[in-house]
């Protein structure tokens, strides 16, 4: 995920993503020099789970935005409202200067894991593209991370969706989301990671080779699920309740936002 000699764990601080964003030599999420780079997937690979999944009218919350290109490709796609906020001043200061021009995004310097600038539910969606890997690797993990899932949580409005783009396996990520006190009903997506694959969106494919899989009752994979491809992301749509039970059970929450896909 990273790139270079870095520790791991600099992937949760601060001062390692001022120092990236601010090289000009830097690869990987950096880019440095005010370029782009998107961490994992591409717009064009994920649109049309999020096109199925997020009506363009939607207030959108991008986390850990970098200098991805994800919130310009929507906006371009007719999403209307999006705020990208990251830890990085470096960064939101060069994302403001590129996109000044264009009034649907917003940027902001913000701490994922202290998001009290924003009231609760004021999110339709929330979109995560590796920043809970990187939270992960912080120093204060997973604490940090159960820290920002609760942020998540309070600032999705009840029906509303938080997508979760990651590397982590069910057993490692929906024990996170299972400790925050909010209700999730949870679909799963998994899609190839590869070089060729990317390859072959930016070619224009026509095609996700997206799987969806079935979570067991106990939110795991199947036991005979063999995973084709190691080198895959593990996709998350998490359908926020209206309503948690005593028994923490799913009583309400999908509306007209959720479409099969």
């Amino acid at each position: 995920m990273g790139g270079g000699n870095c520790n791991p764990k600099d992937f949760g601080a601060a001062a390692y993503w001022e120092a990236r964003y601010s090289s000009p030599s830097t690869g990987g999420k950096g880019g440095g020099g005010g370029g782009f780079f998107d961490w994992y997937q591409s717009y064009s690979a994920l649109r049309p789970l999020l096109r199925a999944c997020v009506p363009t009218s939607s207030r959108v919350l991008m986390l850990g935005c970098g200098n991805s290109l994800l919130s310009e490709d929507m906006v371009k796609d007719g999403y209307q409202n999006i705020v990208n906020i990251d830890i990085s001043s470096v960064v939101i200061e060069q994302m403001k200067e590129k996109h000044m021009d264009i009034p649907r995004l917003t940027y902001m310097q913000l701490d994922v894991r202290d998001m009290s600038f924003f009231g609760d539910g004021s999110f339709d969606c929330i979109i995560d593209k590796g920043t809970l890997d990187a939270m992960m690797c912080g120093d204060d993990a997973p604490h940090g991370a159960y820290k920002m899932l609760a942020e998540v949580a309070r600032l999705m409005r009840p029906g509303g969706i938080y997508m979760l783009i990651t590397y982590g396996a069910p057993k490692e990520r929906l024990t996170l989301l299972n400790q925050v006190q909010c209700c999730w009903e949870v679909e799963l997506y998994i899609m190839p990671a590869t070089p060729e694959y990317q390859l072959k969106w930016s070619n224009g494919a026509a095609h996700a080779m997206m799987e969806k899989v079935a979570l067991t009752v106990d939110r795991q994979l199947p036991p005979d699920y063999v995973l084709k491809n190691p080198e895959s992301h593990f996709i998350y749509v998490c359908y926020k309740s209206d309503i948690v039970t005593e028994d923490n059970s799913m009583v309400a929450g999908q509306d007209d936002a959720m479409t099969s896909f």
